[in-house]
């Protein structure tokens, strides 16, 4: 007699995918984008190479998948955040600074930005991709937090060009601090402490003083 479960591999495909992307983040943050390969991709998945080739054709695909169903999405949400707001400026701050690094900068995310700062230079098409689906969309919705904060005369007037990215890069120095082996290197234990002052040291130049 038959029987009639599907086979393993079946009640296991549509997980496959999800299943890559998350083996392909562990290595691409571990080995870096040059050293990673299909291959190895593959075995951590649980699959055949053969099989992941069904769902990315290349490294570079398989990466960019990594990108956009990883930290796009997370972007998107702190986009919705800001535009259905209701608080005042400092409190929308902290709300995103924070969901912002319990999502991506304490996370395995938080290594994408040292890959991309080490290895932008030999894949150039990967680097503008990296800027322009994620680094350039950040930076806007931080320079609209900013606007709207202007808007409702509770943050002074700021470039909103410089001072996005000024704001953001703190942040991505944290991350990469994560993944710095003796160099910058922070005690993890004191991460929050360190985003906690930028946040405080932020509100301090960015607030209007209504008391003085």
């Amino acid at each position: 007699m038959l029987c009639p479960c599907k086979p393993k591999w079946e009640r296991r495909k549509e997980a496959r995918p999800q299943e890559l992307l998350a083996a392909a983040l562990d290595l691409f943050v571990e080995r870096g984008f040059a050293a990673t390969r299909l291959d190895d991709v593959a075995k951590a998945a649980g699959v055949s190479k053969g099989t992941l080739y069904l769902y990315y054709s290349s490294k570079e695909e398989l990466f960019k998948a990594v990108v956009r169903n990883s930290i796009v999405p997370l972007i998107g949400e702190a986009e919705e955040l800001i535009n259905q707001f209701t608080g005042n400026s400092e409190e929308l701050f902290r709300s995103v600074i924070r969901t912002w690094w319990s999502s991506v900068g304490d996370t395995k995310l938080s290594g994408l930005p040292k890959l991309m700062m080490a290895e932008a230079g030999n894949f150039p098409e990967l680097a503008k991709f990296y800027q322009d689906e994620v680094i350039t969309r950040g930076e806007l919705l931080v320079a609209t937090m900013l606007k709207r904060g202007m808007g409702r005369g509770e943050i002074r007037q700021v470039n909103l060009e410089i001072d996005a990215r000024l704001l953001i890069s703190p942040i991505i120095m944290m991350m990469m601090w994560k993944h710095s082996a003796g160099v910058c290197h922070v005690e993890p234990e004191k991460m929050g402490l360190y985003l906690e002052h930028y946040i405080e040291m932020a509100l301090h130049g960015l607030l209007i003083n209504k008391s003085a």
